[in-house]
């Protein structure tokens, strides 16, 4: 078994119904910042969203506002970005971590006072990401808080902080597989190929993601000096 293969995308997770929401950190061929970061829904709640961007952050909104059933989980901003830090979660905690540096503290100290969703009998890990930009050796970091147990009796916290490898990113992403209750991520984050190509690894994700269950996938690629950047964005409704 080779431990530092990379994956493609496409292998991936083609053959995987649900694996929830993801976030992929890492670095492109040329040494650029790579983000991506998808959902999926089983419920029409679930599936009722969309990406649009304010400025350099990205905030979920509903679909279809007439059909709203509880958006305590599912409406949030995704990434914002603070200085030189991008921050992409998938849920409310991206503001906790932003609250956390602009007051002095770090991405470990704002999720140390969060916790897993409370969506029993699931129990959905909270999963963050960070990029640590301002340099060419830029760092990255992973996170997720999930569910010690099948009582959702108490939280385990998991942090994974990265340098910057031309090629290299890391996935990590809510569910094991489609099921009920729903198997949580287990593991390290999946060491992924990061192609050069935005527009190429926009489509692989894309299209790789269960076609019944996806709803919407952003990308942007960065420089980490000058933080100049581009960026595709996916809703497959409207």
């Amino acid at each position: 078994m080779d431990i530092y293969k990379l994956r493609d995308a496409a292998g991936y997770l083609g053959g995987n119904e649900y694996p929830g929401r993801g976030v992929l950190l890492g670095t492109s061929p040329s040494g650029r910042a790579a983000l991506a970061y998808f959902i999926m829904g089983r419920s029409e709640n679930s599936r009722n969203r969309i990406f649009t961007e304010a400025g350099q952050d990205v905030i979920i909104h509903p679909y279809d506002e007439s059909k709203v059933e509880d958006p305590s989980l599912i409406i949030y901003a995704p990434i914002r970005v603070v200085g030189n830090e991008v921050i992409v979660t998938n849920g409310d905690q991206t503001d906790t971590v932003r609250d956390h540096l602009l007051a002095g503290g770090s991405f470990r100290s704002a999720l140390e006072t969060r916790c897993f969703e409370p969506d029993r009998p699931n129990f959905t890990p909270r999963i963050s990401g960070i990029l640590h930009l301002g340099r060419t050796d830029f760092t990255y970091e992973l996170s997720i808080l999930k569910s010690v147990d099948a009582e959702g009796s108490d939280c385990c916290r998991y942090y994974y902080t990265y340098p910057a490898k031309a090629g290299l990113g890391h996935l990590i992403h809510t569910y094991e597989e489609n099921g009920n209750p729903i198997p949580t991520f287990q593991g390290e984050p999946r060491r992924m190929a990061v192609p050069e190509d935005i527009d190429a690894f926009t489509e692989t994700l894309w299209t790789s993601l269960n076609e019944n269950n996806k709803i919407s996938l952003y990308v942007r690629y960065l420089d980490p000096v000058t933080g100049q950047s581009e960026s595709r964005m996916i809703n497959k409704h409207g």
